[in-house]
């Protein structure tokens, strides 16, 4: 399958990571992990993920920081928040850095791939094929 979509999921919960890459695997994506952002930042570099879902609160290195160093480079692929806090003023921080949706924890798997589905099918890789098309 050559155009199986990758995702990253960077997160320290490891039942709510197994539990995504469950339901993620099921709709046919390939799934990697890491543990905090260090690792997720490492990832994102080595593996070239078509998606990241990133936790805001982790060990050693939490997701603004992967926003931060991710927020002007071309390059990036789109980032996803998880978070289990509440306050307004981070999801605007998020935002500001360039996430895509900002989804809080706990929520439904069928929120995660409604958000999933329409960043990997909409977006960048159906632009590039509408101006394909017109080159033609």
């Amino acid at each position: 399958m050559a155009d199986q979509k990758l995702i990253l999921v960077v997160d320290d919960d490891r039942e709510l990571v197994d539990a995504m890459r469950a339901v993620l695997e099921r709709q046919g994506y390939k799934v990697i992990q890491a543990h905090d952002g260090h690792q997720g930042k490492q990832a994102i570099y080595n593996a070239r993920p078509d998606l990241v879902i990133l936790d805001m609160m982790m060990p050693r290195m939490g997701g603004y920081p992967v926003l931060e160093h991710f927020k002007d480079k071309g390059d990036a692929p789109p980032i996803i928040m998880v978070t289990a806090n509440e306050g307004s003023r981070h999801k605007v921080y998020a935002e500001y850095l360039g996430v895509i949706d900002y989804i809080r924890k706990p929520f439904a798997m069928e929120r995660l791939l409604e958000t999933v589905n329409k960043a990997l099918n909409s977006g960048k890789p159906k632009e590039e094929k509408k101006e394909e098309k017109k080159a033609e």
